[in-house]
């Protein structure tokens, strides 16, 4: 019986993910062991390999929080799935119980671990990070309401859901800005413009539906904005990950109104430097933790609306990569090259079952770990 599996090691920040043998844990309460078939690379998993995002307490430790897998087993306590079923991990919590964050052993070597990763062919999970899979959303499409969907969509349909007459901007699109510019095309507002620097994003973010795309690098940019907007969008909506980008997208706004909403996440020490007039002329400059998502209840309602306006999601995540070709996929993400890359781990097949009768346990932690997950 299957008792180990691989997975990409965070073991030095700045270093190439390492990949390791990992033991498959006796599971606690509140777990659930799935067999990972895909795997979605957010910016944020980009930040944290890099060294981007501060001290790093946890290290060794696994990466990722968003996939699709099929339930192996579930540990005491859990009721919300069951062996056999194919569910969506995320890193935003959901209903269920709060498990302990499980520690690996890669021979004698512990490895840490959130309370979601999915850089790994299995993983253990606490039940409140893994959704119900839509009906007719295909496994490759439903890794993005792991985060892109859930964040991205979530940003615009329920924190600053926009007017019929409402012009609106999607700055940056990789994997949360395309899903902002999904979201915003099921609320239907007067005009939806998508920002990058990226001509291949732009054509794709048009083919979507988007009215208008324009490169943030144009020495008239804000003007082009302000003469489309008559003197300024009501919302930005900033997905691009730098400090000069929400800079920028304070600039595109209207005064009296226009508010800026972002999720990136700009490297640990950055700061936003701001004009104060764009605030006494009445800008605003609001930040959004995971879309205000509510997965249980806004995976069905966000599938079903994407399903209405005839969207494929799965072109956003037509890059798929291996497991050892994990650092390749950061590279390329880091570069622009791909929107959403996918990592394809689906290499188990149902007979490798775990068996736990001889006690391959390993050791539990209890706090919540290094990891946002």
């Amino acid at each position: 019986m299957q008792r180990s599996f691989r997975a990409a090691v965070l073991e030095e920040c700045g270093r190439p993910l390492a990949i390791r043998e990992l033991q498959i844990p006796e599971l606690g309460a509140s777990q659930v062991l799935i067999n990972v078939r895909y795997s979605g690379v957010c910016r944020s998993q980009l930040m944290e390999a890099r060294g981007m995002r501060g001290d790093d307490p946890w290290l060794p430790h696994l990466l990722g929080h968003e996939g699709v897998g099929t339930v192996v087993e579930t540990g005491p306590g859990v009721t919300k799935v069951s062996p056999g079923q194919v569910v969506i991990i995320g890193w935003i919590q959901s209903s269920g119980l709060t498990s302990a964050n499980p520690i690996f052993m890669s021979g004698d070597v512990r490895i840490n671990a959130g309370a979601a990763t999915t850089f790994s062919e299995m993983t253990v999970v606490s039940e409140n990070r893994v959704y119900a899979k839509p009906e007719g959303v295909s496994d490759k499409a439903a890794v993005l309401f792991g985060c892109a969907l859930l964040t991205g969509a979530g940003m615009v349909l329920n924190e600053l859901p926009p007017r019929e007459t409402d012009n609106i901007i999607v700055m940056g699109l990789g994997g949360v800005g395309m899903a902002a510019v999904i979201g915003a095309l099921t609320a239907q507002p007067a005009m939806v413009i998508a920002v990058d620097i990226s001509p291949e994003k732009r054509a794709l973010a048009l083919e979507l539906g988007a009215d208008i795309a324009l490169d943030s690098w144009d020495p008239e940019f804000v003007d082009h904005i302000r003469d489309l907007t008559d003197g300024g969008a009501d919302a930005c909506f900033e997905c691009a990950g730098t400090t000069a980008t929400i800079e920028l997208a304070l600039d595109c706004v209207r005064p009296a109104g226009g508010t800026v909403l972002f999720a990136s996440h700009p490297p640990a020490g950055d700061r936003i430097r701001v004009d104060p007039f764009h605030l006494i002329s009445g800008k605003k400059l609001l930040g959004s933790w995971g879309g205000g998502a509510k997965p249980d209840s806004d995976i069905p309602r966000m599938a079903a609306a994407i399903r209405g306006r005839g969207i494929d999601l799965e072109v956003l995540v037509s890059d798929e990569y291996a497991l050892e070709e994990v650092n390749q996929a950061l590279d390329d993400m880091e570069a622009g090259r791909t929107i959403r890359p996918l990592l394809g781990l689906d290499e188990l097949c149902a007979s490798d079952t775990p068996d736990f009768s001889a006690g391959n346990g390993v050791l539990m932690a209890m706090g919540d770990g290094r990891i946002d997950q």
